[in-house]
C-alpha cells in the first residue's frame, strides 16, 4: 500500500481519479457517528456501524474514474470524494453520494500525510 507523503493538495479539492485508490486504503476512516471503514487494494471494504456490527462490500473506480462502492445483496452507489485537509496534513476524505447528496466525513485513523501549501 502506497501512502499519501507525495501528494499534494488542498482541503475541499476533488480527489483526481488517479488518486482514488491511494486515498480510500491509505489509513482506516473514522466517521462522525463512531463508524469505521476499510479499504483493502484487493477491492474489499469492511464497514462497522458504531455498535460494532460489520459489514463486507467492494469498492472500485469506474469506467467515468467515479468511486464507487457495492453492498450486497443490492445496494450500489457512487460518490464524489474531497480531501480533508488541516493544516499541512490530509486528514481524511469527505464522501458525497451522487445523485442524493448525503454526505459523509471519515478521517484517518493515523495521519502521516503532507498538503499543499
Amino acid at each position: 500500500m502506497q501512502g499519501l507523503e507525495d501528494v499534494e493538495v488542498v482541503d475541499g479539492e476533488p480527489v483526481a481519479a488517479s488518486l482514488i485508490a491511494r486515498a480510500v486504503t491509505a489509513r482506516e476512516l473514522l466517521f462522525d457517528d463512531g463508524a469505521t471503514q476499510r479499504f483493502d487494494v484487493n477491492g474489499d471494504t469492511s464497514y462497522v456501524e458504531a455498535d460494532g456490527r460489520p459489514t463486507q462490500g467492494k469498492w472500485y473506480v469506474d469506467e467515468d474514474g467515479r468511486f464507487c462502492s457495492f453492498w450486497p445483496p443490492t445496494y450500489r452507489a457512487c460518490y464524489g470524494l474531497l480531501w480533508i485537509v488541516e493544516g499541512d496534513e490530509i486528514v481524511g476524505l469527505s464522501f458525497t453520494e451522487l445523485g442524493r447528496g448525503t454526505r459523509f466525513d471519515g478521517r484517518y485513523t493515523t495521519l502521516a500525510h503532507r498538503a499543499r501549501p
